[in-house]
């Protein structure tokens, strides 16, 4: 398997070798590099799709290209349902300097991130339940503030609240391919997150952030966006 590793990879790092389907091989592999590197923000797999010649099998191309980059000082990171170039984990440290200094979070804005991390979709009472004490409007927006967490629709029943959910940006910041990278029971507790000795029923939610809706969600209308301040209210726009 490893020999086909790296012939796979040569017909990449060499022009014009191997036979046509090494060539085609590294072409699409060229085409996928340059689409990624042209971009500033993650590229869909859906956007990828759309530019590439018919036919190719996504997946194995890019996990072919994730290949040819694992051991250099640039990976290729899938994040949700996109992709980029990051630079290599142990390498971060040489880009300290040139890191710019992040807000940090207070401690009530760390424990909503986790909750809605781990329970979403869910909605600002369940997270009040949850933590035993009220949250406040502003904490939800810091988080949202820093792209990490997103109002996903409105929950069918009464009042119809806001529900909340994590971005592609909380996966990117985190390091994680997806929500079900998040660190389960026996992790968080070797991390010393948890106490040893937890209640025999105590159990970590399996973390989940699919896009769609789920059954008891709906869309966020353009009205409702401007009732939470996202849109500017329609009788404010300006005259052409």
């Amino acid at each position: 398997m490893g020999n086909t590793s790296e012939a796979q990879i040569l017909a990449f790092d060499r022009a014009g070798a191997g036979d046509q389907q090494s060539r085609d091989l590294r072409e699409h592999l060229r085409m996928v590099e340059a689409l990624l590197f042209a971009s500033s923000e993650p590229v869909s797999e859906r956007a990828l799709a759309d530019r590439l010649p018919d036919g190719i099998e996504l997946d194995s191309l890019m996990r072919e290209l994730q290949q040819a980059y694992s051991g250099r000082g640039i990976n290729l990171a899938k994040i949700g349902n996109n992709w980029a170039f990051r630079t290599a984990d142990d390498l971060g440290f040489l880009l300290q300097r040139e890191a710019v200094e992040t807000r940090k979070l207070s401690r009530a804005a760390l424990e909503v991130m986790a909750i809605i991390a781990y329970h979403q979709p869910v909605i600002r009472a369940e997270i009040e339940e949850i933590r035993g004490v009220a949250t406040s409007k502003g904490t939800l927006d810091v988080l949202m503030e820093t792209g990490w967490v997103r109002m996903r629709g409105r929950r069918r029943s009464p009042g119809r609240p806001v529900t909340y959910g994590t971005t592609d940006d909380f996966l990117d910041h985190f390091g994680l391919e997806e929500m079900g990278d998040l660190p389960g029971l026996e992790e968080l507790k070797g991390a010393g997150l948890l106490r040893s000795q937890v209640p025999v029923n105590f159990m970590v939610p399996e973390p989940s952030d699919s896009a769609e809706l789920t059954e008891d969600e709906d869309p966020l209308m353009p009205a409702d966006l401007e009732e939470l301040g996202l849109l500017p209210p329609s009788g404010d726009e300006e005259n052409p």
